[in-house]
């Protein structure tokens, strides 16, 4: 196993120039993205980072220049690593905690066979398991973000680029699909409000569409929706960390070096902790909150910067070549998430 060098994770001084074209693009891209949200969400709750995407595969044109090339490069590959690490400021312990062990057993269940389901359809269809990693991870945990993060240990193959970006939006289409079936699934099941958050939060891709789903039917189902997604979202470590030591495992290289942990992972974990213990030193608040506040906000324009660029990089040909086998596997891992989410939490209200 080799560490991955200082220059690998952040430039040095004389790379800034020849970054800047790239990093200036993408960064248009995403604040595109993060303006336009708000009204398209008018029609429907279409994530900035979903929109950054798309308008980075309409500019595709213009990321062929070489100018822009080791920018939007710099982009996809560390500014990406260190948004996903800043991701665990987002999550808590207690929270999580109050869920109880059998509601956790079956999140944690689901997540893994959701998981390994994308690398066997893919197999099935002949996809590249890199493909199966990206829908595994996306569909399991937490959509672009999760999709995102399992593309930086995902060894490199000829279309790992266009399957992020279909990933990203495929994941994005089903979660604003199932936002608006699944509610009355759970009033045809005679699901509590505890019980429907739960279905919600543990079956639903993207954070935007569990909060619009959960708030939608009510107040307290909205606040277990989002308690159960924190708690898939914390588990975006393991998983990532799983889905490495799979490749390294099978003797296949993420990028330059065999990492099975990352950095952004560790770092990941620690903010995660960080994030649970500094409410029990009050002294601390005041100065933890802003920089807190700060540092999320860090984080989501890293991700959009970053989805920006990779946008920029594929080609809408190249994504609407890859056929229905992809949007089938996508689906295939969609239904077994809601199946066993939904099955486990039958048995549990029965048993």
């Amino acid at each position: 196993m080799t560490v991955q060098n200082s220059e690998a994770l952040w430039p040095s001084k004389g790379m800034v120039v020849d970054y800047a074209p790239g990093v200036a693009l993408s960064t248009i891209v995403a604040i595109i993205g993060y303006l336009a949200a708000p009204y398209v969400a008018r029609v429907v709750p279409i994530p900035s980072m979903v929109i950054a995407l798309v308008v980075g595969i309409a500019l595709n044109p213009l990321a062929a220049r070489p100018l822009v090339k080791p920018g939007m490069a710099f982009c996809v590959r560390t500014v990406l690593r260190w948004a996903v690490a800043l991701l665990g400021l987002r999550v808590g312990l207690a929270d999580i905690a109050a869920l109880g062990p059998k509601v956790a057993a079956l999140i944690i269940i689901s997540m893994v066979v959701t998981v390994v389901s994308g690398f066997l359809i893919a197999r099935w269809y002949g996809r590249e398991p890199g493909f199966g990693a990206l829908v595994g991870v996306g569909t399991a945990v937490c959509g672009a973000s999760a999709t995102l993060a399992a593309s930086t240990v995902v060894p490199n193959y000829p279309s790992k680029q266009p399957d992020i970006a279909f990933v990203v939006v495929a994941v994005n289409a089903f979660a604003t699909l199932a936002m608006l079936l699944y509610p009355p699934v759970c009033v045809l099941l005679g699901f509590d409000p505890q019980t429907t958050g739960v279905m919600l939060g543990g079956t639903i891709h993207d954070v935007a569409q569990v909060v619009g789903a959960g708030y939608a039917v009510s107040t307290a189902v909205g606040n277990t929706a989002v308690v159960v997604k924190l708690f898939r979202v914390f588990l975006l470590l393991p998983v990532v960390v799983g889905v490495s030591w799979y490749f390294t495992r099978i003797g296949q290289k993420h990028g330059q070096a065999r990492v099975p942990v990352p950095v952004f992972a560790i770092v990941f974990l620690a903010l995660s902790a960080l994030n649970s213990a500094v409410p029990l030193m009050p002294s601390l608040l005041p100065t933890y909150a802003p920089m807190k506040s700060a540092l999320v906000e860090a984080s989501t324009w890293g991700l959009l910067v970053a989805i920006g660029a990779l946008g920029l990089g594929t080609s809408i040909k190249t994504i609407i070549a890859l056929g229905w086998r992809h949007i089938t596997t996508v689906l295939g891992s969609t239904a077994v998430i809601f199946a066993i989410v939904t099955g486990g939490l039958v048995l549990i209200r029965h048993g």
